[in-house]
């Protein structure tokens, strides 16, 4: 049984660092939407969740027993799906394609940072799940790690700052009501992605195209807007969720830092920016930390 126990973990350990790479990709399609294309990034945030909501609808629906759960949803869970929907998806994206609009993507990322601190923090109180000192400390180096390696001048501005401000506090909140909500295993990993998603998507939606208007859409852009939406959103979240079964709230907040370092690779493979000596530091404290942050083998038993 414990063998067992171990390999799920395992598992979960490994979707949870897919969907990561999935997302961390994202933030280079973000750019390319919101530069290139002239994208307004909460209309742009709209679409890409919107797309992503239909896709996931049309995938549950015809399903009998998908629509029967969502038929038989207590009361008490639809409004923690409707609560996770505003937190996760409106607010926390939307404020990150804010930011990522306002200010280099690196100065964003550097400002999530301490989000798995913080959950280690209030995890206990909130959702009841003991943290011990090995998982503080590895948060802990996360953000130290995360710090060595964005040291300098990373051309931060005023509404990015408080739009990164808005989305830690968001992702935070998220990350600890995900966690609540999902290890209740009576609910789909589906079920959980597609009803708060389609609440977030319209929110979205309707406050960008109310604020920046409709947008002009070319070929690149569907293009971009599709990717995000079908595989970096639908399919990834749908998976993320599927891993919170199994991981503890400090566990995929750890892991989901680890986008720092992605990101920061992903702009050396495709813009010919080099982390440097420091840099590369900076990466081997924030491996260090997120491996830490992992839950100890017998505190999984």
């Amino acid at each position: 049984m414990f063998e067992t126990a171990r390999r799920s973990h395992t598992w979960a350990i490994a979707t949870a660092l897919l969907v990561t790479v999935l997302w961390s990709s994202s933030w280079v399609l973000i750019r390319v939407g919101l530069d290139d294309e002239a994208l307004e990034p909460v209309t742009f945030a709209g679409l890409r969740y919107s797309l992503a909501a239909a896709a996931l609808l049309a995938w549950v629906l015809p399903r009998h027993k998908s629509r029967a759960e969502l038929l038989t949803l207590r009361a008490s869970t639809w409004r923690y799906l409707l609560v996770l929907g505003v937190v996760f998806y409106a607010i926390t994206q939307g404020a990150q394609f804010v930011a990522i609009d306002a200010q280099p993507a690196a100065t964003t990322s550097l400002m999530l940072a301490p989000t798995p601190l913080l959950v280690a923090v209030l995890s206990q109180r909130s959702i009841g799940e003991r943290v011990d000192a090995r998982q503080v400390a590895g948060a802990l180096l996360i953000v130290i790690g995360a710090t060595v390696f964005f040291a300098g001048d990373l051309g931060a501005t005023v509404v990015g700052i408080v739009a990164s401000t808005i989305g830690l506090a968001a992702n935070v909140a998220s990350a600890l009501l995900g966690r609540s909500i999902n290890r209740q295993r009576d609910l789909n990993p589906a079920t959980v992605t597609v009803v708060s998603m389609t609440v977030g998507a319209v929110l979205l939606l309707g406050t960008g195209l109310v604020v920046e208007g409709m947008p002009t859409l070319s070929g690149t852009a569907i293009a971009v807007v599709v990717w995000l939406a079908v595989v970096n959103t639908a399919l990834a979240f749908t998976l993320w969720n599927a891993s919170l079964r199994r991981l503890a709230a400090v566990e995929s907040a750890a892991i989901n830092n680890t986008m720092l370092i992605q990101i920061a690779a992903l702009a050396w493979i495709f813009l010919g920016e080099p982390p440097g000596i420091v840099g590369g530091l900076g990466i081997v404290v924030v491996s260090i930390g997120a491996l830490l942050a992992q839950r100890p083998r017998a505190a999984r038993r």
